[in-house]
């Protein structure tokens, strides 16, 4: 039995990712693997539409068409979310691009592809973060703490100081930290982007503790490990932040309502660096945004910054709280934040 040969296709897809998604457009690996999945759901899908294996298709067989059954195939069958569809949709209309200027002769068809809209959706619901007491609650050692406990008080510190993204926090190396003042992380963002980010004194030292526990003379080795000493993986942390906060629900029932996981901990920062007044490009800039866009948002979310607007509008309705009432809004959050 004969197997066919590489065709345009094929030619194209190693092209797209050996060198235009990480070379020409500097595309994160963890941009790079959510294309791939994607082109790997529809490769299969086309393969079982047609008949025939995956390796046999070709230009031919990408069409607008297939790839609209696709995207319904997706919300139908799969279960995806609009906002999964349109991810998917989106690394194949990137795809569509770039096979345009490899193979000109299927333009018409590929611009078929890139005229396939995105769908819209509800919008999404209110931003999720934790309040002071849930933030000290989840901060605070257990009795008989381990190492593996302090690691992870050292991590979720660092995420809620920095409002990192989980997979910059893990990607950080020892190399990364400045453990003498100023103190300071260095972090990659999306698109390659790097920033340097200031960390408090009180994590400096929980980091240095975790580096000297370690390999101190390793500048290369990742910062946080599991058991194994293999660089934690974000389906890990989401597992370390679910174990904290079931055991923190007894004391802090606040926690009992809240979906929280790791990117909670970056709307977290956010929002307490709104409430402390800290402006709209400070924020983008400290959270690596690319635009103001998403920092609006958390304007959007948070109601104690409303009361705080709706009182400086309307005096007479909202008084000053009494003594022993202060309103959230009013707090010193930068002096709370710093002892975390």
């Amino acid at each position: 039995m004969t197997h066919p040969g590489p065709n345009a296709l094929s030619h194209c897809i190693v092209r797209f990712f050996q060198e235009y998604l990480p070379t020409l457009r500097g595309m994160s690996a963890h941009t790079v693997h959510s294309y791939r999945d994607a082109l790997v759901l529809y490769l299969r899908f086309a393969a079982d539409q047609c008949k025939r294996g995956v390796e046999t298709l070709d230009f031919d067989d990408f069409t607008a068409a297939s790839v609209g059954r696709f995207l319904a195939y997706l919300e139908a069958e799969r279960g995806n979310s609009i906002s999964t569809r349109n991810a998917r949709l989106a690394a194949l209309h990137t795809f569509a691009r770039f096979a345009v200027g490899e193979c000109p002769d299927r333009m018409t068809e590929l611009q078929r592809i890139l005229a396939l809209p995105f769908k819209r959706g509800p919008r999404r619901g209110p931003v999720e973060y934790l309040e002071e007491a849930e933030v000290e609650a989840l901060l605070k050692l257990p009795s008989g703490a381990s190492l593996s406990d302090r690691r992870d008080q050292a991590l979720f510190a660092l995420m809620f100081n920095t409002g990192a993204r989980v997979q910059e926090v893990l990607d950080l190396t020892v190399g990364d930290v400045r453990l003498d003042p100023p103190y300071q992380v260095r972090l990659r963002g999306k698109g390659g982007r790097t920033r340097s980010c200031p960390i408090w004194a009180r994590t400096a030292v929980r980091l240095r503790a975790l580096i000297e526990r370690s390999s101190p003379g390793n500048a290369d080795r990742p910062l946080f490990t599991n058991r194994r000493g293999q660089k934690l993986t974000r389906f890990g942390v989401r597992y370390l932040l679910d174990k904290r906060v079931a055991a923190c629900v007894d004391s802090v029932p606040t926690l009992r309502g809240k979906r929280i996981h790791p990117h909670s901990l970056r709307h977290t920062t956010a929002i307490h660096l709104l409430k402390a007044g800290v402006d709209f490009a400070t924020i983008s800039q400290w959270l690596g945004h690319a635009t103001l866009i998403p920092t609006m948002e958390y304007a959007r979310a948070d109601i104690d910054t409303k009361r705080q607007a709706l009182a400086q509008v309307f005096p007479d309705v909202m008084p000053e709280p009494t003594v022993g009432h202060v309103a959230p809004a009013q707090l010193d959050m930068v002096k709370w934040m710093r002892r975390l």
